[in-house]
């Protein structure tokens, strides 16, 4: 027979020692390994030996790996609260969506794990409430908001791991303009054949500033909650 969901079990069994370690303590460590070491290097062995404890122990606490994913997600979300309301739902999505690419910056491996299933612990479910409580309005079905939430989320996450990708890769779009050919540049330009793209090899500034994503993020998300704002018309 399966056990509840963690969120539903207690930490302390009504009998019995009381636990070495709480979740808090287990997330904690699982977090701190993932941050300096990545998502790959999260395992029940290592996240037992951050603590001091056997594996076999760890298992008294959480089910596997996918709890302890979990625990991890949930405790990263706790490390800010939700923005609180204005009453102006765009301003209150933009705020939801600045802190959780600030948050997803500040802890690469969440955008390694998969979105379409969502952490249900205390934390998360007061992010989830805030961001629907910004979505929701009078006029727009259940279905609606969840889809317009995906929508301003999933273009968050992949912002972000845009910005994670390059940031890993050691180099910045700066630097692979420089090593760009500028002759090859001239080249395409002058071919005649990429109008468009010529035009904004010439004109664009922001593939050049050091503040690019920022600057990208932040007009980028103008556009979605405008795209979103024309479902509440």
């Amino acid at each position: 027979m399966d056990r509840p969901p963690i969120w539903l079990r207690p930490e302390r069994a009504a009998r019995g020692p009381r636990p070495a370690h709480s979740r808090e303590e287990i997330a904690a460590a699982a977090v701190r390994v993932a941050d300096a070491e990545g998502l790959a290097a999260v395992s029940m062995r290592r996240v037992a030996t951050e603590l001091g404890t056997g594996t076999t122990s760890l298992y008294r606490y959480v089910d596997g790996k996918d709890e302890l994913f979990d625990l991890m997600v949930d405790r990263a979300m706790g490390d800010g609260e939700p923005p609180v309301p204005t009453g102006d739902w765009r301003v209150d999505l933009a705020a939801v969506a600045h802190a959780q690419r600030a948050m997803m910056l500040r802890h690469p491996w969440l955008v390694r794990l998969p979105a379409t299933r969502p952490v249900l612990g205390p934390n998360t479910l007061a992010w989830l409430e805030a961001t629907y409580a910004a979505v929701d309005v009078p006029g727009l079905d259940a279905d609606e908001v969840l889809t317009q939430a995906a929508t301003l989320l999933t273009f968050v996450r992949g912002h972000a791991l845009e910005e994670l990708t390059e940031r890993e890769a050691g180099s910045t779009m700066a630097d692979w303009l420089t090593k760009q050919s500028q002759q090859y540049a001239e080249q395409v330009i002058g071919s005649g054949d990429y109008p468009h793209l010529s035009r904004m090899m010439i004109e664009a500034e922001t593939p050049h500033a050091a503040d690019r994503f920022d600057r990208l993020f932040a007009r980028s998300l103008e556009h979605v909650l405008t795209g979103l704002a024309a479902e509440r018309d």
